[in-house]
């Protein structure tokens, strides 16, 4: 009878001990990410309460109209991006997506410095609209059947 008392004891401190290496293995990886995370932030977010410096954050708003400006550099663009209620400058060096244009949608990763976002990293958006150029010209029944064909 003390072999199978001692069975049990041995598989229920195995369950706790497996129980507890994954909870503390999960917080460990919930610790690890915690300063890998890039916050989302919209323009007044960020001017109403801006991360701390050098913080990976992500901005995302609308491109100012007859905000972009290109340095003379001719790689470093300058702008504003908005929102309904503030907006924020943001410097940005490299190449645009396709889709960057005044008045899109765009969301800029990288960090504050000063009172200027500085983008690592621009990701361009497109409306609810958007149609792939192929599809452009076709009608809703040739669309779907180009759809039902990629299945």
């Amino acid at each position: 009878m003390s072999t199978i008392i001692k069975a049990k004891h041995q598989r229920l401190v195995l369950i706790v001990f497996a129980l507890v290496a994954l909870i503390g293995a999960g917080l460990l990886a919930a610790y690890a990410l915690k300063n890998q995370a890039a916050y989302f932030y919209l323009p007044s977010e960020l001017a109403a309460k801006p991360p701390e410096a050098g913080r990976a954050v992500r901005l995302g708003g609308m491109v100012e109209k007859g905000s972009i400006k290109t340095m003379p550099d001719g790689v470093t663009i300058n702008f504003f991006v908005k929102d309904d209620k503030a907006r924020v400058p943001v410097r940005f060096s490299g190449i645009t997506p396709d889709l960057f244009v005044e008045g899109s949608g765009v969301v800029a990763e990288g960090r504050m410095e000063g009172t200027t976002f500085v983008a690592d990293n621009l990701l361009a958006k497109h409306d609810e609209k958007y149609v792939p150029r192929e599809m452009k010209d076709m009608t809703s029944q040739q669309a779907k059947a180009v759809i039902a064909e990629t299945k």
